[in-house]
């Protein structure tokens, strides 16, 4: 089971924090002016690798134990596979920030504090906002802070999946083993 949760992580990860560089990259310093399309490919594509997990627990289910998982077993595999895929993402993110030079704390900082001045705010409310948005970019800036919070985008997702692969493949007449 421990060789599947780490191959799996390790690969959804990779696909994950892959396509995450390849956005970055190619955006180049336009990464954050980009759109919210850019953030539905970045979690369709959280998505797809994290489907990693329904198929390592049905391997597990249907080669290792003779056809059956329970749901806590099910479930706990695929967890660990979130934890894997999320620990390679926030790995491929600080990759990211290290090869591109991209300062993605004070860009988004700055970023909210011009859209705030669109929006109309002005006096001591955005005096107060571009504060607090400086004291993010600050806090970004340590790993220990933002490594954490990178692993958060993909673990929900990793969670959701991980829960809904765990409720069908208890079932042992969903998707059954053929049989050689």
């Amino acid at each position: 089971m421990l060789k599947r949760i780490l191959i799996a992580g390790l690969v959804a990860g990779l696909i994950t924090g892959g396509f995450m560089f390849t956005a970055v990259v190619s955006a180049g310093d336009d990464f954050l002016e980009s759109g919210s399309s850019s953030h539905i490919y970045g979690y369709a594509s959280m998505l797809v690798a994290l489907s990693l997990i329904f198929f390592a627990i049905k391997r597990q289910r249907d080669i290792a134990q003779g056809g059956v998982i329970k749901f806590l077993p099910a479930f706990g595999m695929g967890l660990a596979i979130s934890a894997v895929a999320g620990i390679i993402y926030a790995l491929g993110w600080e990759i990211t920030l290290a090869v591109t030079g991209l300062d993605f704390g004070t860009d988004y900082a700055q970023a909210g504090i011009e859209q705030a001045q669109a929006d109309g705010m002005s006096g001591a409310e955005l005096e107060a906002y571009s504060e607090k948005m400086r004291g993010f970019a600050e806090m970004y800036a340590n790993p220990l802070f933002r490594i954490p919070i990178t692993i958060t985008e993909i673990l929900p997702i990793g969670v959701l999946v991980s829960l809904v692969s765990a409720l069908v493949l208890r079932n042992s007449r969903f998707l059954p083993a053929r049989q050689a």
